[in-house]
């Protein structure tokens, strides 16, 4: 079991695109169980600041399922859509100290770098319609994850990313950030496939004066077509009414000790699961290969 931390502060952050699958509920799971095995508290984000993509009633059935296996979460549910005040006073920071900058560069003229904007702006916008983008600096960004260990990207690797877009909506990238600081995250548990970004939100970390939290990046479930299972991909959405057997799949995909055939419920299997809680039997790598939902 680790050692504990009163003062560690989690969270699970789901989108409500869909309701969720096997992949986030291992997601969910490890978030959650680290949480509790260190004596700290595990918040729930809900990150609807894309309407063009979230998907009615998803956030209910998300916190439905969540419910539904045993995972309460403390607080109340802290809603992104209602932060646009605070995300223009961050944006407007950066913006002041020349950290940001306005951006007219279509999808069309980065498509020679690979989408990524590398370097000084080649087309410059203004506040009229325009990106907001942050200044990543031509230096090699570095931190250690406590799964996948020691990380390193540059400037090349990363480009400038977008902040708020044309039209209107923030990015992720800046609400990640300016919620987690505002929650008093400590630690972000989440899946490989934004290990990357972490390095984004480190520097936006920095350039705002903001303490950076501990990493923790699992591997994802993929497909057989070798894609990440998502709600884009339509991703079979869990069965609530099976969740001990979901609980103990996701255990099976982290690689934890399985709870013994004595336990069979909820309740007791995430207990038995938090006290037997070992994050270092995760393997480094960034993909579970899908298995058999009826284990």
């Amino acid at each position: 079991m680790p050692s504990l931390d009163s003062n560690y502060r989690g969270r699970f952050a789901p989108s409500p695109s869909g309701p969720l699958h096997i992949g986030s509920l291992v997601t969910a799971l490890a978030s959650y169980l680290d949480a509790r095995a260190n004596r700290g508290q595990w918040l729930l984000r809900m990150e609807d600041i894309d309407p063009p993509r979230e998907q009615a009633g998803a956030a209910q059935q998300i916190t439905n399922s969540l419910l539904n296996h045993g995972m309460t979460w403390d607080g109340d549910i802290f809603w992104q859509s209602a932060r646009s005040a605070a995300y223009d006073t961050y944006l407007q920071q950066l913006l002041n100290k020349n950290l940001a900058y306005y951006c007219g560069c279509s999808r069309r003229q980065l498509a020679a770098t690979n989408g990524l904007h590398i370097g000084a702006c080649a087309h410059p916008g203004s506040p009229n319609g325009d990106a907001i983008r942050l200044r990543v600096p031509n230096e090699t960004i570095g931190f250690n994850d406590r799964i996948q260990g020691s990380q390193h990207r540059t400037q090349v690797e990363l480009g400038d990313p977008v902040l708020k877009r044309k039209d209107g909506l923030y990015a992720y990238q800046l609400a990640v950030v300016v919620d987690d600081a505002e929650q008093g995250i400590t630690d972000i548990v989440r899946g490989v496939d934004l290990l990357d970004a972490s390095a984004w939100q480190i520097h936006l970390q920095n350039a705002l004066g903001l303490k950076q939290p501990r990493y923790c990046h699992i591997p994802v479930i993929v497909g057989d077509d070798g894609h990440k299972l998502s709600k884009q991909s339509f991703a079979p959405a869990l069965d609530d009414q099976y969740a001990f057997a979901n609980l103990r799949l996701a255990l099976h995909y982290l690689q934890q000790t399985p709870p013994p055939d004595t336990i069979n419920d909820v309740a007791d299997l995430l207990l038995w699961a938090t006290e037997h809680w070992h994050p270092q039997d995760i393997p480094a790598r960034r993909q579970f290969d899908a298995i058999n939902q009826s284990l």
